[in-house]
């Protein structure tokens, strides 16, 4: 089989998925897209060359854009590894591949160094939540203890650096381009 019509089967898997997850039926979908529901069940078995006039209706009564139902499939792995630097003290995870909505980007961390080191500043805002340990953010000259189950949100503008309190910390974090930068990738960091 070609990629091609791997694709196409891909397309038409997704168009029954997603109008299965709404709970429609082909009768459901026809009224929104306003094509046949013969059409449509033709197009999902594989019986009818699926049109591009087609599509963008279908994607459109579907919640989702032509570009999603078609994007290509890959053999990505799908495993997130660890990313250690113990000269930090921090193993990451990044648990999203590609920036998200508004440039963001959401990571588990662990982090075994301890509160302190070199205070930064940078556009934005930062957001975590401590999934277990007890975290030290160091806002300014303030000192706030963020527990496990607890969750700090702040402006980047204030200098700001945090770390592991008694003992090793996960937390979950979303930071914005310049978080990202900052903390994920602090080599990078101009001075």
């Amino acid at each position: 089989m070609t990629q091609d019509g791997d694709l196409d089967g891909v397309v038409r898997k997704r168009i029954r998925g997603l109008r299965l997850a709404r709970g429609w039926s082909l009768d459901d979908l026809a009224a929104r897209c306003y094509l046949s529901p013969s059409t449509l069940s033709r197009i999902e078995t594989g019986h009818r060359r699926i049109a591009l006039d087609q599509l963008a209706p279908i994607a459109r009564a579907l919640g989702t854009t032509l570009d999603q139902l078609v994007e290509s499939v890959t053999d990505e792995d799908v495993v997130i590894r660890p990313q250690r630097d113990t000269s930090r003290g921090v193993t990451t995870w990044l648990l999203t591949r590609d920036s998200g909505p508004r440039g963001v980007t959401v990571a588990k961390m662990r982090m075994t160094r301890p509160p302190g080191g070199e205070q930064r500043v940078h556009p934005g805002r930062d957001w975590f939540t401590v999934l277990s340990g007890v975290v030290e953010l160091w806002l300014g000259d303030r000192r706030i203890r963020v527990e496990t189950g607890q969750a700090a949100e702040f402006s980047c503008m204030i200098p700001h650096a945090f770390g592991a309190l008694e003992a090793p910390a996960e937390m979950l974090c979303i930071f914005d381009h310049e978080g990202q930068r900052t903390h994920l990738h602090p080599d990078r960091v101009d001075d």
